[in-house]
């Protein structure tokens, strides 16, 4: 290592580098992992390649897993993410020359970090010989815990204290100062990430799953209605329109936590019901997606982060929509590591759902989301085109005024401009049917009235993929859709309703919620 540079190439966009540090020590590599992934990992296994060029390694692709409770399940893991990340690295034309590898796991049940490192050490030497058999050495696997870090990999006898070595205090190595300068912040943790997507759990969550129940008793049989839908469609999006106005005017406040506390107070339990039903209805939702850039962005991100929030309860699988739109509004404003971490979690509430496991595959390739943009803006062009020449109003911003969560919106004092309102889709797009709401419960409730409804007939064979436009866009390679195929649901948590939807054209990377995914620089992170 002492005699090795290793230049950490800052930009994540694998364009030129512009600020650059060289790491010459296991103690630089320690302290560089928050910054290669952008937050501090818990609980991981992370790998990261190393390019050469010209005598000298290079960061490259990056990988992550959690460390499974099970050291049987060690050695498909080390193989699993081995695999993944050098194989991502030759599908992009730069196979790694090497590796470095961490374990990072913090002390319990009365445990010391030395003992930590023990324990790990059979999983680190599980990934040596892994990247090993695929012809990439690692040349540094380093233990974290416990505020100190450990070598696996020095031979020198009485080199590395058996206590280990101090990792530097957080921000004080030339690698932070770098960083800093470039504009480059560590998120904290993927625990803190998550926390913010995450159903409540506070008393608010029981007085939330009422209104649900009650909004499906309400909407459910008009969204299932052909005439009604397109009346339900409107009213969700003129509703998001006015909340979105209404978060504008709240007072700012400073970190996440106090954010989202807020944005909870100003949104109404009748409020959060009826937007997380009416966005089950594909229609609606790829209409949503709309506020992606500008000043809708960051307004509509806290309104979706806030709707994750509320599907408490045995609604936990109707957060696939809010935090589809999160992952989606994230990515189109650059910030990747929410993105993935939005979509990660929406396809754990719902596994097919195939909106997300198009943009989660798009974003871990590294693609460009203003190809989706330039899609989605033309439709809401198009949109707009085609009701003005039927005479139909393209729709605005709902009236505003709003200044708590439990008065009504009246007045006109802000510009419809600032939130506009998708439009109405013309006449001739065909409209399909949502998921239905409900789900079969373990209690008596008015829930139970709305599980699998029936589809009314005639809908059948007509549902359009989930996000159509975009997936034409995202889809990595020519398919032929099949629609219309009507297949059992997902078998999680006593669901029971068939449901209409397209076949995906891309595969799925793994069956569980973890599982290995490409950074955007062909690395991996966790699913």
């Amino acid at each position: 290592m002492s005699r090795t540079l290793y230049d950490a190439n800052t930009p994540y966009d694998g364009g030129p580098a512009v600020h650059q540090v060289t790491l010459r020590t296991p103690a630089e590599l320690a302290d560089a992992l928050p910054y290669l992934l952008g937050y501090r990992p818990e609980d991981s296994i992370v790998l990261v390649a190393l390019d050469d060029r010209g005598g000298r390694g290079r960061f490259g692709g990056r990988a992550r897993l959690g460390i499974p409770a099970n050291p049987d399940d060690w050695a498909d893991v080390a193989q699993q993410l081995a695999e993944g990340l050098v194989k991502g690295s030759e599908r992009r034309g730069n196979r790694a020359a090497q590796m470095v590898a961490y374990v990072c796991q913090e002390p319990a049940n009365a445990e010391t970090g030395r003992q930590v490192m023990q324990r790990l050490e059979p999983l680190a030497r599980l990934l040596r010989v892994a990247c090993g058999n695929l012809d990439v050495p690692v040349i540094e696997a380093l233990c974290i815990s416990d505020g100190r870090f450990w070598s696996y990999c020095c031979a020198k006898k009485g080199c590395c204290p058996a206590e280990g070595v101090a990792m530097g205090l957080p921000g004080t190595s030339v690698l932070a100062a770098a960083a800093t300068y470039a504009g480059i912040q560590v998120r904290g943790t993927l625990r803190e990430l998550r926390a913010r997507l995450q159903p409540l759990e506070t008393g608010e969550a029981l007085a939330q799953e009422v209104a649900l129940d009650a909004a499906g008793m309400a909407l459910i049989p008009r969204i299932l209605d052909d005439v009604r839908r397109a009346a339900v469609a409107d009213e969700t999006l003129e509703l998001a329109a006015r909340l979105m106005r209404r978060f504008a005017k709240a007072p700012v406040v400073s970190g996440a936590l106090l954010s989202d506390g807020r944005d909870d107070e100003l949104l109404g339990a009748d409020e959060a019901a009826t937007l997380i039903l009416g966005l089950q209805d594909r229609v609606t939702r790829d209409r949503a997606a709309e506020w992606m850039e500008g000043d809708e962005a960051p307004l509509a991100l806290r309104l979706w982060r806030a709707l994750a929030r509320r599907c408490v309860g045995p609604y936990g699988e109707h957060a696939a929509a809010p935090l589809t739109l999160a992952g989606w509004v994230a990515w189109s404003s650059g910030d990747e590591l929410e993105a993935r971490e939005a979509l990660a979690m929406a396809l754990g509430a719902d596994p097919g759902y195939l909106f997300a496991r198009l943009l989660h595959q798009a974003c871990n390739e590294g693609l460009d989301p203003e190809s989706v943009r330039r899609c989605l803006r033309s439709e809401r062009t198009g949109r707009g085109a085609d009701s003005g020449k039927s005479g139909e109003a393209t729709g605005g911003g709902a009236p505003d005024g709003d200044t708590s969560a439990d008065e009504p919106c009246e007045g006109a004092d802000v510009p419809e401009e600032q939130v506009p309102m998708p439009g109405p889709l013309p006449s001739s797009t065909p409209t399909p049917a949502p998921a239905p709401a409900g789900r079969r419960r373990r209690r008596p409730g008015p829930a139970r009235a709305t599980s699998g409804l029936p589809r009314p007939a005639g809908v059948e064979g007509r549902d359009r993929e989930p996000g159509a436009a975009a997936a034409r866009v995202l889809r990595p390679e020519p398919h032929t859709p099949t629609t219309g195929t009507t297949r059992p649901g997902t078998p999680s948590r006593g669901r029971s309703r068939p449901r209409t939807e397209a076949k995906p054209s891309v595969h799925r990377r793994g069956g569980h919620r973890e599982g290995v995914r490409s950074d955007g620089d062909g690395g991996q992170d966790e699913g």
